[in-house]
């Protein structure tokens, strides 16, 4: 098969779309024939030698994928030959084929195209786990997104909104606050115009955010702390502004407040089997209802992944990015 590999890292012409060994369904997991991928920032890091691949898993980028079941291994039960499916992935989804555990598998929804499909593992995944089995976010609670343009976002908006949460996001241009408006976000908070801890005290009469989503990391840590309600949970996915940063432990300690911090892709298939369970349980009703739908920018054909790494890159895309074959 083809796959798009990574000889050396650097920027995104080190992705080289070669001839690489066909992968073999192992005990429990399924072959597919991939139909669409997805970009995602972990890719982008991945590409640039930061973030290895877990032990075991494939060497190729792509944490999420669509297409059709060719193939079961030993023990596998529920799923047939010729299943439209999305998986989650610890990587392999930018190739021809990908094997992956039969607990990381989903149903293609119902009235969702199959390359469209491939939007929604990774998203739904890290939205559901993080806001609600973690953070435990309840309706008429307030949920603050940061990036509510992005992939995440704009699935996380649309969850919060679908369990009758207020939602509230950060977005860096007028353009990506209409689109976050338009799937539900009632606070809109242009980050680089505006305070968005004043901004989202100001609009639960200084109580702040229940729940907050935070992709930045250390550059965060301090002001979204700041704008925690009391008892609030802020759940850190991603450290697009660092790694290091000071906590003031009383700040948090008079909140009530709890910070937790997590990664999807190194976690053992046990684990996210379970929350592929959770997802198909909780999200997928929704998904098919037509309450959540996977945001699209653009697609891009695979043997070109490096432009969707450029417009990740440059960071003008208002959800997910796709790569079809």
């Amino acid at each position: 098969m083809y796959a798009m590999t990574i000889p050396e890292p650097g920027g995104p012409d080190a992705l080289v779309w070669a001839e690489v060994p066909d992968p073999t369904p192992g005990e429990g997991e399924v072959l597919i024939e991939v139909a669409a991928a997805a970009v995602n920032r972990a890719d982008l890091l991945q590409r640039q030698g930061f973030y290895d691949p877990p032990p075991g898993a494939s060497p190729y980028p792509g944490l999420e994928c669509a297409g059709r079941i060719t193939a079961l291994g030993p023990g596998v039960a529920g799923w047939a030959v010729g299943d439209e499916v999305c998986a989650l992935l610890a990587g392999g989804g930018y190739a021809e084929q990908v094997a992956v555990p039969a607990g990381q598998l989903l149903p293609v929804p119902a009235g969702v195209d199959l390359a469209d499909a491939a939007a929604l593992p990774e998203v739904t995944s890290t939205v559901w786990s993080n806001v609600f089995m973690v953070a435990h976010l309840r309706p008429g609670e307030t949920l603050l997104v940061h990036g509510g343009a992005s992939g995440i976002g704009t699935m996380a908006i649309q969850l919060g909104k679908a369990v009758g949460a207020r939602v509230a996001v950060t977005a860096g241009s007028a353009e990506k606050l209409a689109q976050c408006a338009a799937l539900g976000a009632e606070i809109l908070v242009d980050y680089r115009e505006q305070d968005f801890v004043a901004e989202v005290k100001a609009a639960t009469d200084g109580a702040g955010a229940d729940v907050i989503l935070d992709i930045m990391g250390a550059k965060y840590l301090e002001r979204n702390i700041k704008a925690l309600a009391r008892n609030g949970r802020l759940a850190i996915i991603g450290l697009q502004g660092g790694t290091k940063a000071e906590i003031n432990l009383g700040a948090l300690l008079a909140k009530r407040g709890a910070v937790t911090a997590t990664s999807l892709r190194t976690r053992p298939v046990a684990e996210k089997s379970a929350i592929i369970a959770a997802v198909r349980e909780h999200v997928w009703p929704l998904v098919e209802a037509g309450q959540i739908r996977p945001v699209i920018d653009r697609r891009i054909p695979l043997s070109q992944a490096a432009e969707g790494h450029r417009v990740l890159d440059a960071g003008s895309h208002i959800g997910k990015v796709l790569l079809t074959r």
